[in-house]
């Protein structure tokens, strides 16, 4: 099992900036991939960015392409999510998930992670 605690949600300005981490804890070596997604009301649950713990080879969805980072620090197995310009359609609740085996063209797939965090809640006023 690869626990994983997400932190950092809350509510900010549309504009405004915020940092979500997310710890993983257990046997995060049998893990390849981390990846951030969210999921808003009466909406699915979508891809917002993934990276490699080796390499951090990064993937990011359109709608966050030049506004959010994400980076990890591999010492602490933990993965970043840097959201800057945030609008207000990018409220959501904000879940951190880990993959034990990924192809890179499938990173964006739900089901091809395995443990998933509590998610942390973004609000982002206009």
């Amino acid at each position: 099992q690869v626990p994983l605690v997400e932190s950092g949600g809350g509510l900010v300005q549309a504009g405004g900036s915020l940092r979500l981490s997310c710890a993983a804890s257990g046997r995060t070596f049998s893990t390849t991939t981390m990846g951030w997604f969210r999921q808003a009301p009466v909406k699915e649950r979508e891809v917002v960015a993934a990276i490699r713990w080796s390499g951090g080879r990064a993937h990011y969805a359109d709608y966050v392409k030049g506004r959010f980072t994400i980076s990890s620090d591999n010492a602490k197995n933990t993965v970043y999510l840097q959201m800057n310009s945030l609008k207000p359609e990018d409220t959501a609740v904000y879940y951190c998930a880990a993959s034990r085996s990924v192809g890179w063209a499938a990173v964006r797939v739900i089901s091809r992670y395995d443990y998933w965090g509590q998610g942390t809640q973004v609000t982002v006023s206009s």
